[in-house]
């Protein structure tokens, strides 16, 4: 398959902190910061005209999900479908501990079977909780950063209002990389369109 500019993997917080109604929101929201104008022209219109994007769910250690596998955007309507798809997601893991690490672990796997080479490659850790089970991020961020991975943060502080500085210092890392923030979940929509936009520029 033709190189991409962008392999973007976003990964939303399916612990016990987050509601069935937040997590559609998490859902809907993805969708509709998908959808934004500004978003679909970053996606289609690199260099090479073309990105990846999927979606991983997770809580505890042993409970991580690929809810929507990777999908080739080229054109406004595949990344409508792919928003789609992320729209309609079923709340794949039980809801249980956050385990930053073990996902971060996940996603690293998930970018190594990339269907075709990527300029960038990024994971968005979405929670609105620190990492409280599982191995610790740091070291498996070093190593994912070491080999070229970016991953940033969105971060929902309706119950940690310091969880920026945590995800500053224990989960984001790589060129370029930030922790977006929202205060609670009606927000949502907003900050990861702020947070597309940010990383397609």
């Amino acid at each position: 398959m033709e190189p991409v500019d962008l392999a973007l993997l976003i990964a939303l917080d399916c612990s016990a902190s987050v509601t069935f109604e937040e997590f559609n929101l998490m859902a809907g929201g993805c969708a509709a910061a998908l959808r934004d104008p500004e978003v679909v022209a970053g996606f289609t219109g690199g260099a090479r005209g073309a990105s990846l994007c999927a979606l991983l769910l997770f809580s505890s250690p042993d409970a991580q999900a690929v809810s929507v596998p990777w999908t080739r955007i080229v054109t406004p309507a595949d990344l409508e479908r792919f928003a789609a798809d992320v729209d309609s997601t079923p709340r794949l893991v039980r809801a249980g501990t956050t385990a930053i690490g073990s996902a971060l672990v996940a996603a690293g796997a998930l970018l190594d079977i990339l269907p075709a080479p990527a300029r960038r490659r990024v994971i968005d850790v979405v929670s609105d909780g620190g990492a409280n089970d599982g191995p610790a991020p740091e070291p498996i961020r070093d190593r994912l950063v070491d080999a070229g991975v970016t991953i940033n943060g969105l971060c929902v502080l309706h119950e940690e209002p310091d969880l920026v500085a945590t995800f500053t210092a224990t989960i984001i890392g790589g060129p370029g990389a930030f922790a977006e923030q929202c205060q609670d979940y009606d927000g949502f929509a907003d900050a990861m369109r702020r947070k597309l936009q940010r990383e397609i520029a």
